[in-house]
């Protein structure tokens, strides 16, 4: 699934957020600046503010209940009190932008991320903001797979539950 720029940009670093283990200001920084984010610099305070945000994003991912999700999601649209707007710069095509430029490190990323959320939701009936299957793991993702059925963060996981369920299976198998 190819989400536009914003969408699938946003939803990844919510996930990204989400996963993040270190919230000092240089590592989120560079976070930040790796989904293409501008102006990445931040003070202590503003580095613990992105960490309350990502425990407000975690509940989207991996909610089983379409309706719930769309309410998670409509209740971070409202703390950041996104208004897209569409632009062409850069030679780029038409696109849409849910943050203003001017705006500090923290709004922005609340903008960016809440409005990913937002179209990944529009886009996929929110399917695709996953939460790792393998038992303990936790793990959140966006999907961006063709047939839109991944249930594992990574292959390292999907890997170990399909080994212990093999191992199971043959231990069945072994006893009967």
């Amino acid at each position: 699934m190819h989400f536009n720029t914003y969408g699938g940009n946003g939803a990844a670093l919510a996930a990204a957020l989400v996963n993040a283990a270190d919230f000092r200001p240089g590592p989120m920084a560079v976070l930040l600046a790796g989904h293409e984010m501008l102006r990445t610099a931040m003070t202590q305070d503003q580095a613990a503010e992105l960490r309350a945000w990502a425990r407000r994003l975690d509940p989207v991912f991996g909610e089983p209940v379409v309706d719930k999700q769309i309410s998670l999601v409509n209740d971070l649209l409202e703390i950041t009190a996104v208004r897209p707007f569409v632009s062409a710069h850069d030679g780029k095509e038409p696109h849409l932008h849910f943050s203003s430029v001017e705006a500090d490190v923290v709004a922005r990323t609340k903008d960016t991320t809440a409005g990913g959320l937002a179209m990944a939701i529009c886009f996929s009936d929110g399917r695709r903001l996953g939460r790792c299957d393998r038992e303990g793991c936790g793990t959140v993702y966006v999907d961006t797979s063709r047939n839109g059925r991944r249930r594992f963060c990574s292959l390292a996981c999907a890997n170990r539950v399909n080994v212990a369920a093999h191992r199971n299976r043959q231990r069945g198998l072994a006893g009967t």
